[in-house]
């Protein structure tokens, strides 16, 4: 270890902690959020294809037949890669539809052991909504049963 002037060349755990967390928050935007999978995906399998068509033998070019069945297998991954998103997209846009439907309902909720009634007071939008029942907010998949009628009203 080297000091001068009450400068150090070693840095202390406090100082490692921060660096290590402004590297891997530097990583995160490099990378935009993505996470590292086992998958393989339709980049992995463009960068496959290149890479095979950099590499083969001049002499021996790859068939036109396979080259096409190739490409057709690629935009299959991407078509089924794109629909996938968009049946998340719709999931998450039902959810949030469907629990806009509580407000103002009378719904019974599991907290814990026990089961509470309570009128639905509001309702948060997003991928996964919440309802105000009774001061406090509940995931919708809580709700076990859902009245047309106010609390307390026949």
């Amino acid at each position: 270890m080297f000091e001068a002037n009450g400068v150090s060349n070693q840095m202390s755990s406090a100082q490692k902690a921060l660096l290590d967390q402004s590297v891997n928050l530097f990583n995160k935007t490099l990378n935009d959020g993505k996470v590292e999978t086992k998958e393989l995906g339709k980049d992995d399998f463009l960068k496959i294809l290149i890479t095979q068509l950099q590499n083969q033998d001049p002499t021996k070019p790859m068939e036109d037949k396979e080259f096409i069945s190739q490409m057709a297998q690629f935009s299959s991954l991407e078509q089924m890669t794109n629909m996938n998103k968009a049946f998340q997209d719709m999931a998450n846009r039902l959810s949030a539809s469907s629990a806009m439907n509580f407000l103002g309902r009378t719904v019974q909720y599991q907290e814990g052991e026990n089961t509470l009634t309570g009128r639905v007071d509001a309702v948060t939008g997003g991928d996964y909504p919440q309802l105000l029942v009774n001061g406090r907010y509940f995931d919708v998949n809580d709700i076990m049963q859902v009245n047309n009628t106010a609390e307390g009203k026949e």
